[in-house]
């Protein structure tokens, strides 16, 4: 997939996964996008360890599955940021 549906589809995924995602998250359209693509790439691994059994790097394509795997990729990705971001008091 060219660079051009990567960021589509990042836009896509961020913004849907910021959406759903309970919270205020900070950002603007480059970590947004940057959010959807890193989803891409968790959901795309996921579904490929799930549907397999092996481990394989793989992206979410720009399709109506496709972007529902990188929202699911994006928020799963919200939620290690924020797991790991988090100070102790």
């Amino acid at each position: 997939m060219n660079i051009l549906a990567w960021i589509v589809l990042g836009l896509i995924a961020g913004a849907i996964a910021k959406a759903i995602y309970p919270g205020a998250q900070g950002g603007g359209l480059l970590s947004t996008m940057v959010l959807g693509i890193v989803g891409a790439f968790i959901g795309g691994v996921v579904v490929s360890l799930l549907t397999t059994g092996t481990l394989s790097l793989a992206g979410a394509s720009l399709s109506i599955p496709g972007v529902i795997v990188a929202v699911l990729g994006a928020i799963i990705a919200i939620f290690l940021y924020y797991q790991f971001s988090r100070r102790a008091y």
